[in-house]
């Protein structure tokens, strides 16, 4: 029974997006990476939200709730400030300029080569760290929560292959041949579904503890664990309270701002209101993450604390849904489950194709194809770069330190050096191109040197290394006064003048400052809350 509800409800999503996409002609460039620039502010929240939300958020920051408590829900809140200021700042530029990937930006304020060179690092960050973790960790998520070693009757070695290929696959259908309307419509469907079974782990985990009754469970897990409601991280902690002013704000102003497979989304609103609708929408749903990312892994500790090893942290929420969940609801959150991961990695994967499609093959495989070419360009990369993906992410092993982090620590390789560069471009107007190579390349090779050479050196001494976060900071300021500097040497001999392509409404939403406030405030009033 169980297994048909899984069945049915994936298939139920797979029916949905492609009917929905139908009537978007995916052989142009705007309707197949951009879902014809036809979405909806409900259509860009669901996506937005699920985009983000996969396993990583569910086992990983789960994981790190699980050792160091409510503090680490500073990765779901801060990000709904952080969509405001996209909402407000950002895509109104975004939109205003028609673009279809953040590096078009970046070819018009700068050259085709800092384009080039910002489409290269988005795409091998996809491929050699999000695409092929999103993988591993989704099917050790499967395998762990519902036992798939035993229903195969394999080993785990090998279940985790099929698990992998099976996700890959499907999701590559998705990405590669139904385009970003397929995956928006895909993801709104599966954020519904997300909603009702992420809040059923909670309900059901503090129902566990309080015999019965939620508000029982809640007093006797907060009652029992004190230590685990303090939202101010200290200086060994995971996230420390003073990075939060730091590295945390530029971390999650990339991710909601910048980076392509996120606000992808947004470029393919139909006009401004609803782009900014979807935006504001998702944050203040943003604001309820730690419902379904901090509280379960709480919860796990209050459970298991005293028989679970904290370097075992990523297997709390695995654990925590075979033990509450009644088997009757199995089914339908292990399609949830299935279709936050699907979600991560046909994003991703959505995103590498139009990154390859439009800012390689056509700039410099072949200048002269015309649209359809250079979709079908972008679905064979895609397709190639699946197989690539499924072949390695069995081969990644368990993440130092908890999943969730080590994410955040490698992507800083190529998020900062490329917030640097769209900010400056933005707010300046002589800077030239030369200044964002070195800024990229100065960010790139420094930050590599930091975390992989300096800090083991440090920390195998017996000394401590400044946190990743305000590593990111220092290098973010450090590689402006760069960009400043040169761009006052030897600017540019024109001022940029960023034109409007006219491509959709860029009328402001009336109500998206009162309600960015509205979210910013409640953010705030939180750490008021759990200080």
């Amino acid at each position: 029974m169980q297994f048909i509800v899984f069945v049915a409800f994936t298939a139920l999503v797979g029916i949905i997006a492609y009917r929905a996409s139908l009537k978007t002609n995916e052989n142009t460039s705007d309707g197949y990476f951009l879902g014809g620039r036809s979405l909806t502010g409900f259509v860009i929240a669901g996506s937005l939200l699920l985009t983000n939300l996969s396993t990583e958020q569910l086992v990983g920051l789960n994981g790190s709730a699980f050792k160091e408590g409510i503090l680490v829900m500073a990765w779901e809140t801060l990000a709904a400030i952080a969509m405001v200021i996209t909402a407000i700042l950002l895509l109104p530029r975004y939109l205003k300029g028609g673009l279809t990937t953040i590096p078009q930006f970046l070819e018009r304020r700068y050259d085709t080569m800092t384009k080039s060179i910002a489409s290269g690092l988005f795409l091998s960050g996809y491929m050699v760290v999000l695409l092929p973790i999103v993988l591993y960790s989704g099917s050790v998520a499967l395998i762990g929560m519902f036992d798939l070693t035993t229903v195969f009757g394999v080993s785990e070695s090998t279940a985790l292959v099929i698990v992998v290929w099976s996700i890959g696959i499907v999701g590559s259908l998705y990405a590669v041949f139904g385009g970003l309307k397929a995956v928006a419509v895909s993801d709104t469907v599966n954020a519904v579904g997300l909603l009702i079974g992420g809040l059923m782990i909670p309900f059901f985990g503090l129902m566990y503890v309080g015999d019965g009754s939620v508000i029982d469970g809640m007093q006797t897990v907060y009652n029992t664990n004190p230590q685990l409601f303090k939202a101010k991280g200290g200086p060994d902690s995971a996230i420390p309270f003073s990075t939060l002013f730091t590295g945390m704000v530029l971390v999650q102003l990339f991710y909601w701002g910048t980076n392509q497979a996120i606000i992808q989304r947004a470029l393919g609103a139909k006009n401004l209101v609803e782009g900014q609708k979807g935006l504001i929408y998702a944050a203040f749903i943003k604001i309820l993450g730690p419902l379904f990312v901090v509280l379960p892994g709480i919860i796990a500790f209050h459970i298991f604390g005293d028989s679970l090893d904290m370097a075992k942290q990523d297997q709390s929420y695995g654990l925590l849904v075979n033990r509450v969940l009644p088997p009757a609801l199995l089914g339908f959150f292990a399609a949830v489950l299935f279709g936050a991961i699907l979600s991560s990695f046909n994003s991703a994967l959505n995103s590498s194709v139009t990154l390859f499609g439009l800012d390689i093959y056509k700039q410099y495989i072949n200048p002269e194809a015309n649209e359809q070419k250079v979709v079908r360009s972008g679905k064979v990369f895609g397709i190639i770069l699946a197989i690539f993906s499924m072949l390695i992410a069995p081969t990644i092993a368990n993440a130092p330190d908890g999943l969730f982090g080590y994410l955040q620590e490698i992507n800083g390789c190529y998020s900062i050096p490329i917030l640097t560069i769209i900010l400056v471009g933005y707010v300046t107007k002589y800077v030239p191109a030369i200044a964002a190579k070195v800024g990229i390349g100065f960010g790139v090779v420094c930050y590599s040197i930091s975390q992989f050479v300096l800090k083991p050196m440090v920390e195998n001494g017996g000394g401590t290394y400044p946190h990743y976060l305000h590593v990111m900071a220092l290098l973010f300021i450090i590689n402006i006064l760069i960009m400043l500097l040169i761009g006052k040497w030897a600017p540019r001999k024109e001022a940029y003048v960023q034109l409007y392509t006219k491509q959709v409404d860029i009328t402001h939403w009336q109500y998206v400052k009162p309600l960015g406030v509205v979210v910013v405030l409640i953010v705030i009033s939180t750490y008021f809350i759990f200080v």
